[in-house]
């Protein structure tokens, strides 16, 4: 890690404006993007050296390269952010790869074998669930699903079967918007040996960091707010086994080919720099909206812990800096008035994804979460008529304006 990565800065905008940059050799402003597929080296001994990790230096691109490195720096910055162990910062690595799904089969697929168990909670993103049913299940690795709000039930589980290796955690789940305790499953879990790890994604590292209660590792869909402009894909796997992140976790990332490329990396640096204005703006509307939708009569249901309602109210508000931009609601009339309500949208934008600037708007049970079981579903909490919103940064007024319009 970089000296800049490591620097204790006051400041998060700080941190993510300067985090992990390094001059460029040609003094460019920002660090150019560096389309090569392969870098090349002085000598045969040089070669050698990098090949065998006991010289620093890129490769080929599929193992790393200086927009990669930027941005991997960044975000372990702003996971580590003000933490210290020991009476010293906090030091992380992170492992950029070119999607959410790719950083989440690394973790897995690096860490558990054959006959190994993972410990996770309902309402878990739909291709989070159809990869640990229809990909791990088969290679042998099993994943339980229960609710771990009732640390009873978690605890029961773990005591009961010992090939429980991980415990893997969303929260904010999506997208019920349930929270679990971090620091309650993380203390539990490491009285048995077990592994967490934490999906940060509807958080970011500005408003929830899971390190702060000691899980292993963090993950996140960059696409989302880190990016923050819907410009590309990503996703990031943080680790503070610094070691095994090096060693195994990276060999798994390069072997399953899952890297990301210098210009979707170039552009998630640019997009960290606003987090923190960004998700000021995120917030704040969304907490106007979220009053908005639960008093509205067409409205039933709103799930988000900002609301004294939410069952995970008093949760968040322990381990997240804010509520969020995220929530979920149900309308009168199911599914048929939730398809007349985005149908009606002038301005909110209708499209899966989340974290951009705009206001997103989507059906889960027949978007994002389509692959997953009615049953399932259901059970989760992800009915027929649930409508995911990621509230932007637009004028609040004009984002209530047109949800009222559209809901009358």
């Amino acid at each position: 890690m970089s000296e800049n990565a490591r620097h204790p800065y006051i400041g998060f905008s700080s941190a993510a404006i300067h985090a992990g940059h390094k001059t460029d050799s040609s003094y460019a402003h920002l660090t150019p993007i560096y389309a090569s597929s392969t870098y090349v080296y002085d000598t045969a001994e040089q070669g050698m050296k990098r090949f065998k990790g006991e010289e620093d230096g890129f490769i080929y691109s599929r193992w790393g390269g200086p927009n990669f490195s930027e941005a991997e720096e960044k975000i372990a910055a702003l996971e580590a952010y003000q933490i210290t162990t020991d009476g010293k910062p906090l030091e992380l690595k992170a492992i950029l790869h070119s999607s959410g799904m790719a950083a989440i089969s690394t973790l897995v697929l690096g860490v558990l074998k054959p006959g190994d168990k993972l410990l996770t909670h309902y309402s878990l993103y739909g291709g989070t669930n159809e990869l640990f049913y229809k990909i791990l299940e088969p290679l042998g690795i099993e994943a339980v699903i229960v609710d771990l709000r009732d640390l009873n039930i978690a605890e029961e589980y773990i005591r009961k079967d010992k090939t429980i290796k991980m415990i893997y955690l969303e929260t904010p789940a999506n997208p019920t918007i349930q929270c679990v305790d971090i620091a309650a499953i993380t203390t539990l879990a490491k009285g048995h040996g077990i592994k967490v790890a934490v999906d940060n994604t509807f958080s970011t590292p500005y408003l929830q960091q899971p390190f702060q209660f000691d899980v292993d590792f963090v993950l996140h869909s960059t696409t989302k707010f880190l990016n923050g402009h819907g410009t590309a894909i990503g996703g990031v796997l943080i680790g503070k086994d610094i070691e095994l992140m090096k060693t195994r976790m990276e060999k798994t990332k390069r072997l399953l080919g899952g890297s990301s490329n210098p210009f979707d990396a170039f552009l998630l640096t640019q997009g960290m720099k606003t987090l923190e204005i960004r998700m000021e703006r995120h917030c704040s509307n969304a907490e106007r909206v979220a009053v908005f939708l639960n008093n509205h009569p067409m409205v039933t249901k709103v799930n988000y812990p900002g609301l004294a309602s939410h069952k995970d109210h008093d949760v968040a508000s322990k381990q997240m800096r804010h509520p969020g931009p995220m929530m979920s609601f149900e309308l009168k009339g199911g599914l048929e008035e939730g398809k007349k309500f985005i149908n009606n949208l002038k301005m909110c934008t209708r499209a899966v994804s989340l974290g951009t600037c705009d206001t997103l708007v989507s059906h889960p049970a027949s978007m994002t979460h389509y692959g997953v079981p009615e049953v399932d579903r259901i059970k989760f909490g992800i009915t027929n008529g649930l409508i995911r919103m990621s509230v932007g940064i637009e004028n609040v007024e004009d984002i209530i304006r047109d949800l009222d319009q559209a809901l009358s």
